[in-house]
């Protein structure tokens, strides 16, 4: 239904609000109409008193005359404290009413005005002013209300269908400007989201901003930044699936080669050397992470992570674990690992995820290190009180850049050194959430980074987590 479009609408208020206004200016109007009537009434009258002062006995065939062309019954003109009724003819009725034209305000013209309108009655009034020139203190005059009202009439329709006529043009001229300046662009802002919507990952479907109007340009610079944003999303969604899909494949065979590996792993066990015995069984604990691993498969891309599997272990023996493998990676680089952790301190979760977690942490600190070619330290740091454990992982690095600062926990959007996916961070965000904790910056500036791992020690918090 047309009135139920924007143009509809408007073109309706427009026409009621003009003609709104134009009744506002009809109430003024016809009362002012009405006063110029009766001063041209009493003009007139004055007018036809000059007759009389110019010769006393006039015939009453003219004196009716001139009542007549003033339209009234009487004249009476008073000059020096003295009333004298200059011109008279019977009158068909008593006067109902008064008006005196002298000092009259707005609100009473307006008043008298719309009474007489909606008043057809004929009667008689009696209507006093100010004499033209100075004739005079006053000139008084009685006449009928019926031409008076008659005239009003008139003069308010014409004005009435002059009001109609703008409001119509005005409403029309509106209209079209509306149609041109707002309802074609939003219209085309609405094609345009109905385009993107059939096919959002087809970049030439996002929208160009076109639109000269301020809030309208906003409008499409907003929406093209949401379509931008959101195909970007759709296409790195895309690439996760396939990201899945892929790990899925090589986790299978990869899985063989590791437990063939870890085969060949186990006869190193007999080794007479020593050295071979002491890095030994660290090399078969790593093997058995990796393989373990393949067979969970990665989380992001198809799957997501199986809950923790919750266990008692000492925190120093892995974090030790930890330090050892990527001091050996770190060989040539001039990084000292400290494991700070208490030795009796013993923590309630997953050994093989935690692992992964204080892994990404390290090595991420290692890596950054690394890449400014300075000596550096990693160190880890744990504590407890009674609802929590707190796992410190610092490092002297440069610091991270801002941009990583603000996806640091989303996997291909945290990476803060080149080439980096991000996805460590976003593993060891994941895990730790399984555990119901939460892994967070402690703080990044020149003089390095701090990561935080906070793991509660209720196990209402971690059975909640795993759901």
């Amino acid at each position: 239904m047309f009135l139920n479009t924007l143009s509809g609408r408007f073109l309706m208020l427009t026409i009621i609000f003009v003609m709104l206004a134009e009744v506002l200016i009809f109430v003024p109007s016809i009362a002012r109409y009405r006063e110029e009537y009766l001063l041209d009434r009493l003009e007139k009258a004055q007018i036809a008193s000059l007759a009389v002062e110019a010769n006393d006995m006039i015939d009453p065939e003219l004196e009716a005359e001139l009542l007549a062309n003033a339209g009234v019954f009487n004249v009476v003109l008073r000059r020096n404290e003295m009333r004298q009724l200059m011109l008279s003819s019977s009158i068909p009725s008593p006067v109902h009413a008064t008006y005196d034209l002298r000092d009259v305000g707005a609100y009473e013209l307006i008043l008298d005005a719309m009474m007489q309108l909606v008043d057809p009655t004929d009667r008689i009034v009696r209507v006093i002013g100010n004499p033209v020139r100075e004739a005079g203190l006053f000139i008084e005059v009685t006449l009928p209300t019926a031409p008076l009202h008659t005239a009003m009439l008139d003069y308010g329709v014409r004005i009435l269908i002059l009001s109609a006529v703008i409001s119509v043009v005005t409403a029309a001229l509106l209209f079209f400007a509306v149609r041109s300046l707002l309802v074609k662009p939003i219209r085309g802002v609405v094609d345009a989201m109905k385009s993107y919507a059939a096919a959002p990952e087809d970049t030439r479907r996002i929208i160009a901003p076109t639109a000269t109007v301020r809030e309208l340009r906003d409008a499409e610079e907003a929406l093209q930044s949401l379509q931008t944003d959101l195909t970007g999303s759709l296409r790195q969604k895309e690439r996760l699936a396939q990201l899945g899909s892929a790990v899925a494949k090589v986790s299978h065979d990869l899985r063989n080669i590791l437990t063939v590996a870890q085969l060949f792993g186990d006869r190193l066990e007999n080794s007479a050397d020593p050295t071979v015995n002491r890095l030994a069984p660290k090399l078969l604990n790593s093997i058995s992470r990796a393989v373990k691993l393949c067979e969970t498969t990665l989380a992001f891309g198809k799957a997501e992570e199986l809950p923790p599997t919750l266990d008692r272990f000492s925190l120093h023996k892995l974090v030790e674990d930890v330090c050892d493998g990527e001091g050996l990676a770190a060989q040539g680089e001039n990084i000292e690992f400290i494991d700070e952790t208490p030795p009796g301190l013993v923590l309630r979760a997953d050994p093989e995820q935690l692992h992964r977690v204080i892994s990404n942490l390290v090595r991420n600190a290692r890596q950054a290190i690394a890449a400014t070619g300075k000596p550096g330290q990693v160190t880890v740091m744990a504590g407890e009180d009674e609802t929590s454990w707190t796992i410190r992982v610092r490092d002297t690095g440069p610091g991270l850049p801002p941009k990583a600062r603000e996806h640091l926990f989303r996997a291909f959007q945290g990476g803060a050194r080149k080439g980096g996916s991000g996805l460590g961070l976003a593993i060891a965000a994941e895990l730790i959430r399984g555990h119901g904790g939460q892994l967070e910056l402690g703080n990044s500036d020149e003089n390095g980074t701090e990561f935080v791992v906070t793991l509660p020690k209720a196990i209402a918090a971690l059975d909640a987590a795993a759901e």
